[in-house]
């Protein structure tokens, strides 16, 4: 499969473009280039407003799955439930997603993403 596919619609390429945009913002931010996961980890923190040097790999998976919510809120999959004492957003599941395939699942979180930045 070629790097640069040439049968992606305009609407592929917008969101690449968009994609690439976002990512570059938040690499002058914090000097890397980030991966969905980092995307994801950095909303999650946001959300929360919590930032500190070192995460444990479940505070880091909780802040994933917050960042899902936030973003997947928006296509009334969650809503907003509560924050709990430590200060975490709660959300309700409302709807349950359709079957994805790992690259749909993938190019809704980069839009839900880009979005997300975008409106910051």
């Amino acid at each position: 499969m070629p790097l640069l596919r040439q049968d992606k619609t305009d609407e592929e390429k917008a969101l690449d473009l968009r994609w690439h945009a976002v990512r570059a913002r938040v690499k002058e931010m914090f000097g890397r280039r980030p991966d969905l996961n980092a995307m994801l980890f950095l909303i999650g923190m946001n959300e929360v407003g919590i930032v500190k040097e070192h995460w444990e790999k479940e505070e880091k998976q909780e802040l994933m799955h917050v960042a899902v919510c936030k973003l997947l809120s928006t296509d009334g999959y969650y809503t907003f439930s509560h924050f709990d004492a430590e200060g975490y957003p709660h959300y309700v599941a409302n709807k349950t997603l359709p079957p994805l395939t790992l690259a749909e699942q993938e190019r809704l979180l980069k839009l839900r993403i880009v979005e997300y930045f975008e409106n910051l």
